[in-house]
């Protein structure tokens, strides 16, 4: 064995702990003199009906070095020029590798967002992918929390498979009540080396990065042992000692993460288990941190046809009903406040102005899994141009008033019942909640490598 591939193997012997499925990683981080406020730019996946806030970033990042220029915003997925757009991301990967834009940051990192009031803590680290099951029915170590559209990853893995970095905007999740594992961090930030300091652009808030210590390192090691225990699992939600753990939930990123894993997937074939692509970074964050709200997701329909009231009497007959209400408020509070058995949905224009669908006898336990089925019929029978996905209700009210346009609103679920729901139901419908609103997003800053070189890139070598 030469010296090389006895120091890698050392070293990933050194920083990766499959039995908690994590590796310590080597981040990438914009140099001295790169501003900040440009670089970092909200998740790919948002303002997807907005396209003047990409262009209002366009307009604020202009020449700058910035993340704006290695992701692809999905707001232009469907328009001319992809092609071209995913070529420029990866030549601009390697100039900023070449030209010392990204440098090198070995450990974890220590995460704090603040924005709307509340403060949310997390720690950069990677995720092992061979822990990951997206499918139905997963017993993972890592398992989804929503539906994942199979569908949806083609362009993704398109971008991924020829990329130099990756540039994450996942964010999953632990159950962790008693804050073992991110709380220590908190209590040492005055002693970590701050790494970013930043006020984001587009509202998003502060974003702060600390570098966690080796001492601090093997704290969050443990910490996330013993909430991995079978017997501390098992007690926690009431399972048997058999019942396999789950010890990461998604929280967003859903599609990116199961990109990831259908690269690594592809890749352990060709270049061994070894490979970079078998793991993904992440910001990992406790679910029972108070920084930390869900958020419902809304649907809008884009370009009816047909009208949405009259198909939806057509489905459920008597089972359904609609009372239209003055405002949006009133909509919200009723909505917001409903129990009992039939599952209560808001209605914004469709025809209409503002409403309230009633559904008795719901085929799921969430009215968004009762009428997610029925929109994607609505929309594959020609009756809407296409469905969007929209953080907020002022913003689902603003786009759902546009002539042909409709939205439904839904009520978010509670936090603390997520973990114990995928544990015994399996996961959510796919799009059911959001880890706070558009604008509270996750920010690309960080970056790592995952080319097939970038082992040995960790000592030295220029190649990617």
């Amino acid at each position: 064995m030469s010296k090389l591939k006895a120091l890698l193997t050392k070293n990933r012997m050194d920083t990766s702990f499959n039995d908690i499925g994590i590796q310590v990683p080597q981040i990438y981080l914009p140099g001295p003199g790169i501003d900040l406020q440009k670089w970092a730019v909200i998740a790919c996946d948002q303002f997807t009906a907005e396209p003047q806030y990409w262009q209002q970033v366009e307009q604020q990042v202009g020449t700058a070095p910035s993340t704006l220029k290695l992701i692809f915003p999905e707001v232009y997925l469907d328009k001319p020029g992809a092609t071209e757009r995913i070529a420029a991301i990866g030549q601009t990967m390697t100039d900023y590798l070449r030209d010392g834009v990204l440098v090198p940051h070995e450990g974890m990192i220590y995460v704090e967002r603040s924005v709307g009031g509340r403060t949310r803590h997390g720690v950069m680290l990677c995720l092992d992918l061979a822990c990951y099951d997206y499918t139905a029915g997963s017993a993972s170590l890592i398992r989804a929390t929503e539906g994942t559209i199979v569908d949806r990853l083609p362009p993704r893995i398109k971008i991924r498979e020829s990329a130099a970095l990756e540039l994450p905007h996942i964010l999953v999740l632990i159950d962790d009540p008693e804050h073992t594992v991110i709380k220590p961090l908190t209590t040492d930030r005055a002693s970590f080396v701050p790494l970013y300091d930043v006020e984001l652009m587009q509202g998003g808030g502060h974003l702060a990065g600390y570098a966690v210590t080796d001492e601090a390192q093997q704290g969050v090691v443990q910490a996330l042992r013993t909430l991995a225990q079978p017997q501390t699992f098992a007690a926690k939600y009431g399972v048997g000692a058999d019942r396999p753990v789950l010890l990461y939930a998604m929280g967003d990123g859903n599609h990116s993460l199961a990109t990831a894993k259908a690269i690594w997937d592809k890749n352990k074939a060709r270049f061994g288990v070894d490979h970079p692509s078998r793991y993904a970074l992440v910001e990992l964050e406790n679910v029972h941190d108070q920084g930390l709200e869900f958020e419902a997701i809304h649907r809008l329909l884009l370009g009816c046809k047909t009208d949405v009231l009259t198909e939806l009497k057509a489905t459920w007959g008597d089972r359904v009903s609609y009372t239209e209400v003055a405002s949006v408020e009133a909509m919200k509070q009723r909505v917001d406040s409903a129990s009992g058995r039939r599952q209560m949905a808001g209605m914004i224009g469709g025809g209409q102005r503002f409403g309230v669908i009633e559904i008795d006898q719901p085929e799921a336990n969430l009215a968004v899994g009762t009428l997610q089925p029925f929109l994607d019929r609505f929309l594959a029978g020609g009756g809407a141009k296409a469905i969007d996905y929209v953080h907020g209700a002022d913003v689902l009210e603003r786009l759902a008033l546009r002539r042909g346009n409709a939205g439904f609103y839904f009520a978010g679920m509670h936090k603390s019942d997520l973990f114990k729901t995928v544990i015994l139901d399996g996961a959510l419908p796919r799009k059911t909640f959001s880890l706070g609103q558009a604008h509270e997003k996750r920010y690309y800053m960080e970056a790592r490598k995952i080319g097939q070189k970038s082992l040995a890139c960790r000592w030295g070598c220029d190649s990617n």
